[in-house]
């Protein structure tokens, strides 16, 4: 009997669509293929479209069932890196002289253009800008470093956010 009990909880968890994930994909999808994201932005990080592309692969291969594929693919994610930008997030006025203002904060923005296309079920299917930053100390660090840790962060969330946005319903 309980090996009965067992094999039923087993066979209704394995028959789920639902990840712990919060992604809930539907059964009959079973792969994904993510198009190169070209950078169209004025200013380029030449390593910025191929590691945001990795990046939601491999968010697409950690958190769900789907398998990677570019032959006739159920689900498919494309587009581009529309807008990369650093800018002073607050000015200071160093001296209170109105002279020498300065910045202790840079704000990095990234904007992606994301197409989703859900071949089994094209109601769910979505275009749409999505963009994401973050503020982040000038003094104190590299600066190079700083900006490559903070486009990792900022290419995270959007990568997020086209998850959640195409197996969440969010």
């Amino acid at each position: 009997m309980k090996k009965l009990l067992l094999l039923l909880v087993v066979g209704l968890f394995s028959a789920c669509s639902i990840k712990f994930s919060g992604a809930s994909i539907p059964a009959e999808m079973k792969t994904a293929n993510v198009l190169f994201f070209e950078n169209n932005a004025t200013l380029v990080v030449p390593t910025m479209s191929t590691n945001f592309t990795e990046a939601l692969k491999n968010m697409i291969r950690n958190q769900t069932r789907l398998n990677i594929t570019t032959n006739d693919p159920d689900a498919v994610f494309s587009g581009s890196i529309t807008n990369f930008d650093i800018r002073p997030a607050t000015i200071v006025d160093a001296n209170n002289s109105g002279v020498g203002n300065t910045s202790p904060l840079n704000r990095l923005t990234i904007r992606v253009n994301v197409k989703y296309t859900n071949n089994l079920n094209p109601k769910m299917s979505f275009e749409e800008p999505i963009e994401r930053y973050a503020d982040y100390a000038t003094a104190g660090g590299n600066a190079t470093q700083l900006e490559a840790d903070n486009i990792k962060k900022v290419m995270d969330l959007i990568t997020t956010d086209i998850f959640n946005r195409a197996f969440a319903n969010w």
